[in-house]
């Protein structure tokens, strides 16, 4: 079984050195694609300068939604079966890598859930936790989704599943990628499967989200409710 790991970055210089180790050590033999932002910290260089990961340089700031489009689709040209996705700055943990695998032996999704039983949130905030949730359960009861964790960005995909909703298709741009894509996974008719896992806050740097991505996703709820994908 062939597999790939992408990761979007911008400003990761002190994370991605440690987080690939960390997934050479939770899955050995894995190809590894970091989509690079122009990251003035030169996250992009030192990724080129590992061995066996391959760096896709964006050279400016694009959102991550398309970073994951761009990484994906590279994935997919390459023959990859097994695609994953996952942040850069450690608040997913590599180890649980291996278990998003092995749900791909049974669903075409499969999904590091922090809202089902076995699963928390370490170090935020009260005002982050109630907007996270409360999202999750607005887009789970607007869009009839099977899964609680909408907005987890730390998932795998069988090849399969990406090809049958569309990359090229998909209109958001940033966070709201991330609801976009298992919509059009339901849609299509792709099974789906959560496994808890212990979400942390970033170990270095800033959080991306800000108030112009949070206005996007409630747009893109809007847009998928009422017109669909």
């Amino acid at each position: 079984m062939s597999r790939a790991i992408v990761i979007p970055t911008y400003n990761e210089a002190g994370n991605i050195g440690p987080l690939v180790e960390g997934i050479r050590t939770a899955c050995g033999d894995v190809a590894i694609i970091v989509v690079d932002d122009g990251s003035p910290d030169g996250t992009g260089a030192l990724a080129e300068a590992m061995d066996s990961v391959e760096v896709i340089q964006r050279g400016s700031k694009q959102g991550l939604g398309t970073a994951y489009i761009e990484g994906f689709t590279r994935a997919l040209a390459q023959g990859f079966s097994e695609i994953a996705g996952m942040d850069a700055d450690f608040s997913h943990e590599p180890a649980v890598l291996p278990a998003l695998f092995n749900l791909l032996e049974t669903y075409d999704v499969a999904i590091g859930a922090r809202y089902v039983p076995g699963g928390a949130v370490r170090e935020w905030g009260v005002h982050r936790r109630m907007l996270s949730r409360t999202a999750n359960f607005v887009a789970r009861r607007w869009l009839g989704m099977p899964v609680h964790d909408l907005t987890s960005g730390f998932r795998a995909y069988r090849r399969e599943a990406l090809e049958r909703i569309g990359l090229d298709g998909i209109r958001a741009c940033g966070y709201a990628f991330l609801v976009e894509v298992l919509y059009r996974c339901h849609r299509r008719g792709c099974t789906m499967a959560e496994t808890p896992i212990v979400f942390h806050d970033r170990r270095q740097g800033a959080s991306k989200l800000d108030r112009k991505e949070i206005a996007a996703g409630v747009v893109n709820l809007f847009r998928l409710r009422f017109g669909g994908p």
